[in-house]
């Protein structure tokens, strides 16, 4: 399980003037208002996908902002294998931290199921994805992604949320050469 780290804004600082009992004015650093952070996005405002991927064992995973206003999911999909412990790991190592989704904008990943040098494998029949942990995310049986009703896996891993689902595929060829 993963746990998200609290939005901390930039520590930014100002000059404030203030008078002292002299009547003298003396330069004191003080904190510059932090712009507002953008919410995680509700788990009813985006829309998750899941396909098939470019080679096998590949998922191509997208989640949309179906909302009106920009927010956030983490920036590693979470990404579960039917009953299995543990969701895929990101590719290359990464901590949580917020991705910022535009209003009806998406972001996308690719996911690998079986590491192809695997001497054993599980299989699942569905999988499921979020977008943020903080979410329960979708459920998708194995033939929707492209499967004959399993999936073999051993060692996911899934690459950040990209722009396009041609950076992610690229992201995940360069991650597990």
């Amino acid at each position: 399980m993963r746990i998200r780290p609290a939005l901390v804004a930039p520590a930014a600082t100002a000059l404030v003037l203030l008078p002292v009992a002299t009547g003298a004015s003396a330069a004191v650093a003080a904190p510059a208002a932090s712009p507002a952070a953008v919410a995680v996005c509700r788990e009813g405002a985006v829309a998750v996908t899941a396909a098939k991927g470019a080679t096998p064992h590949v998922v191509r995973i997208s989640v949309t902002n179906k909302g009106g206003a920009a927010c956030t999911v983490d920036r590693i999909p979470t990404v579960t294998l039917g009953d299995l412990d543990g969701a895929a790991q990101p590719v290359p190592p990464a901590s949580s931290a917020p991705y910022r989704l535009a209003a009806g904008g998406s972001a996308f990943a690719a996911v690998r199921t079986l590491d192809p040098a695997a001497e054993e494998s599980r299989t699942v029949t569905f999988l499921t994805v979020a977008g943020d942990p903080s979410h329960h995310g979708t459920r998708f049986d194995a033939a929707s992604v492209g499967t004959s009703g399993t999936v073999r896996v051993w060692e996911p891993v899934t690459t950040l949320w990209q722009s396009t689902a041609a950076k992610a595929d690229t992201a995940l060829a360069a991650a597990t050469r």
